[in-house]
């Protein structure tokens, strides 16, 4: 047993034995460098070693962080023999990552998937014990990879353990706020038996205070500092600098190497500088070094490292202490030496990487292998790893135009990774050129892309409306492209950001070159987008259903041309049914975009359609699935820190009629879009607001806030606002107002056509009118609300005929309106609609029915999820890989929701009524 860790053992032993009852864990161990974390993690290892457990290790490095899924292939390159029972794209993904096959790039989360999957079958024949070493110094792609993992473990048998040093960055950061050990130092008593126990010589008692105070409890500390002070010093001269414990290790480290002779030094550089642990490329090296083995002796006695089969330092701050410590001719000279000794076929991006830090100024020959290995980087998926190559390629290269252009490559390759500041970094490399007009262009078009990632300003239009004029005689695709980003940065940001909205936006953009060949879907939609803006709703309806038909049409082929084909605007597509009053292509094209994203595995881009998707089925009335779709955005959005999530829980909570919850995340939600000038999220908040509102019955308020939205939204989006504002308006006695609303409405239902459209302006007639042309308008709207699929719409309309019912003094035609309407808001879960129609109905003289408990309440809105989809026949297998868990984990939760549900086979779950 180590010193002074029982209570952290004993945390992980009981982890342990819930892992061997069938139920998987996640423990982050986090502390400062020489804290003890691989200590603790070596101790679990032999634990579950003595307990029957499987046990699979990988461990971070420094240089390898510019290596594609490198940590990823440590932990997995002995299971891939069990990879043939994965499904076919999961084992393409996983192959392609590792570069063992041919194929199309992954999407790093379909590689999650598969390596979850990979991890849940080797764990049914025993328990399976991951350990993660390191972590902070992981690549990206592995570091995103297994924390995906482990937010998605639950029933496998898995217990995945990952050591990371604190006040981490980058990789380390995607392991926050999964469950955690903090090490602190030891305490007292264990510090004085361990210094005790590490000491060979007599220790004066002052000196050994000293040692115990600026060690801190660090057990690294306690046992190296006193090693790396002279025999007088531990007799009572001792003098620690007030630095941290780990700089104070390292340069003790630094000093007990830098006493070896220097043979063992160049030995122990040599190893510094080959992060992979390889023995034999090591010897290689230091052979045309002129190194002798006999070197490796006095490194190993002095407890700095061991070669056998593979080198080992005794901790990463020996490797740091020795590289750091080390000329830069030095460097040179030892980075040459193990690019020579690396095998050219077995690993050419080691060797390139290895003559890249052996150059002294620039070389193009080592500038265009590097350029090769981003290439390769590239067709496994490993973006970061190919900007870090593309970075020095660009660094290396001798000729200016060169150098700019690569530059201008790795600053791409920068900002598909998500590192938009050294993305800015390297366009000031590019801009300092020469460029060539094409590629000042393609500059432009990726610092407005950046700044539009950054900060969803408001300016981000202008600046792509300016690449795409610079773009349209250069590159005639790439500039109609730009200008559907432009309008489609517009519509998020509300215009451009000087008082000029989406009409001068889409004029600029009617400049657009034609496309190059037959028009796509989205040169359509381009095309109808600008029609609208400029020459009004009405015209631009045909064309734009003539786009989203266009979207919705079987084509595998554009299917299959994923990101950069009809998937990639599909988001668009769906917003722009919304605005046409579409409800049918509106559910088709939302539905398609979450199906899409989910058969890629495309996680970077799920959340955002989840989060689409979760609107319409409150409009549909279906509160209990948009809680399920946003729940699997939110945990999602854990793992990629993607897209914000607070307009879809600002929706379902208004619907919901949750007034606090609503009112916390609009205030938060007008505030930050205010400060950013973004029009469309103000307006989009209002919205929300007055949907709260009129539920309440608080029409003054809904009011204002439905014509703050008319006002903030662009004519064609303000569609949503139009039947809120009419209603409340003509609930507080505005008759004005509420007609100025109708009149926009109307027009724009009859260009739109649909039975929703047409629906709300019957309603909203209805609302403005009085005796039987009121009665008209109610049942007209009635019986063409019933036609379409946004039911909560219908809802309403029976609550609003039922209230001038009572009021026109017909109480029992009254109660049969609103007696249907607190049922099916009741049902839906449109909680201050629900109770107004209450109240409506006490009014009356009846006393409205309380929604009955069905045993589905308790399911959660995972448990749901999965019911719904093993309803519908899919394998455990099936659901697993759309909703990213493992067969085991769905089974457990069938077991769940079979004792909840008080059923015993799928068959049973079937014929269930599921809401």
């Amino acid at each position: 047993m180590l010193v002074g860790r029982r209570v952290e053992f004993g945390a992980v032993e009981r982890l342990l034995a819930r892992a061997q009852d069938g139920h998987s864990g996640v423990l982050v161990v986090r502390g400062e460098a020489g804290i003890g974390k691989t200590a603790v993690l070596q101790h679990v290892r032999r634990s579950a070693v003595a307990a029957g457990f499987r046990v699979e290790d990988a461990v971070g490095a420094e240089a390898e962080a510019e290596f594609a899924f490198a940590g990823l292939h440590q932990l997995c390159a002995p299971l891939l023999a069990r990879a043939a029972a994965l499904p076919e794209p999961q084992q393409a993904a996983l192959g392609v990552a590792f570069g063992l096959r041919e194929g199309v790039v992954p999407d790093r989360f379909l590689v999650g998937l598969a390596v979850l999957s990979l991890l849940a079958e080797v764990a049914e024949d025993r328990p399976l014990l991951c350990v993660v070493d390191d972590a902070q110094w992981l690549d990206q792609e592995s570091a995103q990879v297994l924390a995906f993992v482990a937010r998605r473990v639950a029933a496998e048998r898995i217990v995945l353990m990952v050591g990371l040093r604190d006040a981490g960055d980058g990789a380390a950061q995607l392991f926050v706020g999964l469950p955690e050990m903090r090490l602190g130092g030891l305490g007292d008593s264990d510090a004085r038996a361990l210094l005790a126990a590490a000491l060979r010589t007599p220790l004066d008692d002052g000196v050994r205070d000293r040692i115990l105070a600026e060690a801190r409890g660090n057990p690294l500390g306690l046992l190296e500092l006193p090693r790396g002070a002279r025999p007088a010093e531990l007799g009572g001269g001792f003098d620690v600098p007030d630095v941290g414990v780990p700089r104070r290790i390292e340069e003790s480290f630094a000093l007990r190497s830098g006493s070896l002779p220097p043979e063992t030094q160049a030995l122990l550089l040599v190893a510094a500088a080959e992060p992979t642990g390889d023995a034999a490329l090591l010897w290689s090296a230091a052979t045309d070094l002129g190194i002798t083995r006999d070197a490796a002796s006095l490194a190993e006695a002095a407890g700095l490292l061991t070669v056998d089969a593979r080198v080992r330092f005794r901790h990463p701050l020996v490797r740091s202490a020795v590289y750091r410590a080390a000329t830069p001719p030095d460097l040179r000279r030892v980075h040459a030496a193990l690019a020579a000794a690396t095998d050219p076929q077995r690993a050419p991006d080691w060797r390139a990487w290895h003559r890249g830090r052996a150059v002294l100024g620039t070389d193009e020959e080592v500038a265009a292998e590097l350029e090769r290995s981003a290439g390769r980087a590239l067709a496994r998926g490993g973006l970061a790893a190919a900007a870090a190559f593309l970075q020095q390629a660009a660094a290396l290269t001798p000729d200016p135009a060169h150098r700019a252009g690569r530059a201008l490559e790795a600053a791409h390759a920068k900002h598909d990774a998500g590192a938009f500041e050294t993305a800015v970094e390297l366009l000031t490399v590019a801009a300092a050129g020469p460029l060539d007009a094409l590629q000042g262009a393609r500059l432009e078009l990726l610092r407005a892309q950046i700044a539009f990632n950054r900060t969803r300003g408001s300016e981000v239009p202008g600046m792509l409306l300016d690449a795409a004029k610079t773009l349209a005689p250069l590159d005639a695709a790439l500039s109609r492209e730009t200008y559907l980003h432009a309008l489609d940065t517009a519509l998020i940001t509300g215009g451009l950001g000087d008082g000029r909205g989406m009409a001068e936006v889409a004029e600029a953009a009617r400049v657009a070159p034609a496309p190059p060949g037959p028009p796509g879907p989205a040169d359509v939609l381009f095309d109808g987008l600008t029609t609208i803006y400029t020459q009004g709703f009405a015209a631009g309806v045909p064309e734009l259903r003539r786009a989203l038909e266009a979207f919705c049409a079987d084509d595998p082929s554009a299917e299959a041309a994923g990101d950069g084909g009809t998937r990639r605007w599909l988001w668009l597509a769906s917003r722009t049914a919304l605005t046409l009053f579409d409800d049918e292509l509106l559910h088709v094209l939302a539905h398609r975009n979450v199906r899409l994203a989910r058969e890629a595995g495309a996680l970077a881009t799920l959340p955002a359609a989840l989060l689409f998707l979760s609107a319409e089925a409150v409009l549909a009335g279906e509160l209990a699935q948009a809680t399920e779709l946003i729940a699997e955005a939110t945990a999602i959005n854990q793992v990629t820190g993607g897209v914000s999530l607070r307009f879809g829980r600002l929706v379902l909570a208004a619907w919901q009629g949750r007034e606090a919850e609503t009112a916390e995340i609009h205030a938060a939600a007008v505030r930050e879009a205010t400060a950013r000038g973004n029009g469309a999220e103000v307006a989009l908040a209002q919205l929300a607001w007055a949907v709260l509102h009129n539920g309440l019955g608080n029409y003054a308020a809904a009011l204002d806030a439905a014509e703050g939205a008319c006002e903030s939204l662009d004519p064609p989006h303000v569609n949503p606002a139009l039947p809120e504002l009419v209603e409340a308006a003509s609930r507080a006695a505005q008759p004005e107002r509420a007609a100025a609303g109708l009149v926009e409405l109307d027009v724009r239902a009859r260009a739109s056509g649909t039975r929703w459209a047409l629906g709300l302006a019957a309603r909203s007639r209805a609302l403005v009118s009085a005796g039987p042309t009121a009665e008209e308008h109610y049942r007209e709207a009635i019986e063409l609300l019933r036609g379409c699929r946004m039911r909560v719409y219908l809802a309403r309309t029976h609550l609003v005929y039922g209230e001038w019912l009572r009021r026109e003094g017909r109480r029992l035609a009254a109660r049969d309106q609103l007696r249907t309407a607190h049922e099916m808001l009741s049902e839906m879960g449109v909680g201050a609609f629900a109770a107004r129609a209450a109240r409506e109905l006490r009014a009356t003289g009846e006393r409205p029915r309380s929604r009955s408990a069905r045993p589905s309440d308790a399911l959660t809105a995972q448990e749901l999820q999965i019911a719904r989809l093993v309803a519908t026949g899919a394998t455990s297998r099936e659901v697993g890989a759309q909703l990213f868990l493992s067969p085991r984990t769905v089974e457990a939760h069938l077991r769940s929701i079979f004792r909840k549900l008080g059923i015993t086979s799928r068959r049973q779950l079937r014929d269930l009524q599921l809401p």
